[in-house]
């Protein structure tokens, strides 16, 4: 029998959106519109990209018992080192370089995940040491210098914009009509998705919440979308972001592999006696967190149009603090791909807005801290309630 959600449990589950909208709000009049700028808006994609890449892996890592990766941001320096050096040093070709660069990450990935899940050292551990041994390769692969500039061929894979198909001066309609479509799909999946739980027998949220939402999401997108038109239009970049956010969803929703990653973070024991292999999920979490590194590298360095011993610094900061502000769980078992995105936003924005009102940068440092902490006294204390009600 189908089983509604009532409104205050739709109110919690969209929390983080509703503080998001909030802030987005608060910013925009504290700097009288200019965060809204079609610029500034092309700019939250465009220097949080990374953000976007790693906090996606980063939540395999979470969901498998709240570990995390310490590694990725010297990772990610390491890889665009490799990079750099090949292309601006040795004149190599864009494409090979960045295979190389991928398996570069994928290899590390494997290394750090070999220790985890079968040598069962802790992830804090192997990831601190990894942590300070590729940022110290780093140096050594540049030798202290920066490298730059990239091949144009290279950046124009990450830097460019979409064409607009139509041609219109001033206004990208192939941009606005992207944003049209996405909201078309995305409405029909949860229509599709809410008719196969109720036939199921699943709980639902109540028609009138779920329409409130589908409303608010698409005149997001849509503004979000016309504001870009306004800009360029759509930038390689956030295709990127996009491809690994609709994979990754995917795979966290729909294939038996990612619902492994919940059942260990749920009951390692329990999940181990059930016949799934515990080792191998605790291996691909990490084996995926290099990968995804490597992409971020990549961004990192066509963004950058250089490759820097400074490059990643603090980046697995932003991506951790994206997770647990998006709704995952600090115990691990819980957290969703587009809650993530959610916290990712919510970090790039009030890094965006900050840096327009020109707030110093140590004061952002206690801002974004406080936030981070204010999201997992959220999720414990609610965790905390709903067991003495059960």
């Amino acid at each position: 029998m189908e089983k509604k959600l009532s409104f205050s449990e739709v109110l919690k589950k969209y929390t983080m959106v509703i503080v998001l909208v909030l802030v987005v709000i608060m910013f925009t009049a504290n700097t009288k519109g200019v965060m809204l700028l079609p610029q500034n808006v092309n700019n939250l994609v465009a220097q949080n990209a990374y953000v976007f890449i790693l906090a996606t892996g980063m939540l395999f890592c979470i969901l498998t018992g709240g570990n995390i990766d310490l590694s990725v941001g010297s990772v990610v320096c390491f890889v665009a080192a490799v990079g750099g050096k090949m292309m601006v040093l040795n004149s190599m070709n864009p494409y090979l370089t960045m295979l190389v660069m991928l398996i570069t990450g994928i290899a590390i990935g494997a290394w750090q995940g070999f220790w985890i899940a079968y040598v069962r050292i802790p992830p804090f551990i192997v990831t601190l040491a990894g942590m300070l041994a590729f940022r110290g390769l780093s140096n050594v692969v540049l030798q202290g210098q920066t490298l730059a500039p990239m091949p144009d061929s290279y950046l124009a894979l990450f830097n460019n914009y979409i064409p607009d198909f139509f041609g219109k001066e001033g206004f990208n309609v192939t941009c606005f009509a992207v944003g049209i479509i996405v909201c078309v799909v995305y409405v029909l999946l949860v229509l599709k998705n809410r008719a196969d739980r109720a036939k199921k027998g699943y709980s639902v949220e109540a028609f009138g919440g779920a329409a409130i939402k589908m409303v608010l999401i698409c005149a997001v997108i849509l503004a979000f979308m016309f504001r870009l038109a306004q800009y360029k239009g759509i930038p390689n970049s956030l295709v990127w972001v996009a491809v690994i956010i609709a994979i990754y969803t995917y795979i966290a929703s729909k294939t038996t592999t990612g619902r492994y990653f919940y059942a260990v973070g749920g009951n390692e024991k329990a999940t181990k006696l059930s016949g799934i292999n515990t080792n191998k999920v605790y291996f691909l979490a990490y084996l995926n967190m290099g990968l995804l590194a490597a992409i971020a590298g990549m961004v990192t360095m066509a963004r950058l149009n250089s490759a820097n011993p400074q490059a990643g610094t603090n980046f697995e900061m932003d991506a951790i603090g994206s997770c647990f502000i998006g709704g995952a769980s600090a115990y691990g078992g819980t957290g969703t791909v587009p809650g993530v995105i959610i916290g990712a936003l919510l970090m790039g924005v009030l890094n965006l807005g900050m840096s327009i009102m020109g707030i110093d940068q140590n004061i952002q440092k206690v801002v974004k801290g406080l936030v981070l902490l204010a999201a997992v006294i959220f999720d414990v204390v609610s965790k905390r309630k709903s067991f003495i009600v059960k």
